[in-house]
């Protein structure tokens, strides 16, 4: 039998699409994806249902508060740290490039690592990254008190260093430039402000300001994490290789 078709004064009834199905891992996707987007102060969970479609109210069926939220995409966020089986012969090698992994996955993520600052994560990927890294420091003899005391440094340069990046970064978006020119302009000016400081009030600044402008923030950070495995690793040689096992 042929339909018949509905009066022109009626409107057509469109299908409901289908609803997603909520869960943990896709509200955290949807949370990462607008942290990586817009920053971590536009992460909210009105913002994340919006992503998803549907309002705020669903999302606490599976995540508690904006608190909790935040904490599960920075774990989610270290779940992309890949950690070593330990090597005792090259545990301070292994260590640094650890460091060096952990800093580029908090960088590729706007200003995430201000999360991990002024809090202990306890995820199970930040307890992860935890436990390789006390895995490689006391296989290379590292005293136990003082390896639990360098996970907590270690932890804190990486957060610090990556959010006063991301902070650069969100002056950069505001500008509306791009980050080349951003930079140059900005390192520039503080360059020039320097040189133009008087000689005679502030003679070593004046004297090393090539030294002062010259390394970029990779070198900078190279240098610090250097200077923290150089200090780890002198308490190895003043334990001595009875605390090796």
């Amino acid at each position: 039998m042929t339909d018949i078709p509905a009066p022109p004064w009626r409107r057509t009834r469109r299908a409901n699409a289908p609803r997603t199905v909520l869960s943990r891992d896709l509200i955290v996707a949807a949370g990462l994806r607008i942290l990586d987007a817009e920053g971590l102060d536009a992460v909210s969970m009105r913002r994340v249902a919006q992503e998803l479609g549907t309002g705020p109210a669903s999302l606490y069926a599976h995540v508690e508060n904006k608190e909790e939220l935040l904490d599960l995409i920075y774990d989610e966020v270290m779940s992309e740290i890949q950690v070593p089986e330990p090597e005792p012969e090259r545990w301070l090698e292994q260590l640094r490039e650890l460091i060096m992994e952990a800093s580029r996955v908090f960088r590729a993520h706007a200003d995430i690592a201000k999360v991990g600052l002024a809090t202990i994560p306890t995820g199970p990927n930040a307890l992860r990254m935890a436990d390789a890294q006390l895995a490689v420091m006391l296989a290379g003899g590292v005293p136990p008190k003082v390896a639990a005391l360098m996970i907590d440094r270690l932890g804190l340069y990486v957060c610090s260093d990556a959010y006063e990046g991301s902070l650069y970064l969100n002056r950069q978006r505001a500008s509306g430039r791009d980050l080349e020119s951003f930079l140059g302009e900005f390192f520039g000016q503080i360059e020039e402000f320097y040189r133009s400081l008087p000689a005679d009030r502030f003679p070593h600044l004046v004297a090393q300001i090539d030294n002062l402008m010259e390394a970029g923030g990779a070198e900078r950070f190279e240098f610090g994490l250097d200077l923290l495995l150089r200090g780890l690793a002198s308490h190895v040689e003043a334990a001595g290789p009875t605390t090796k096992g």
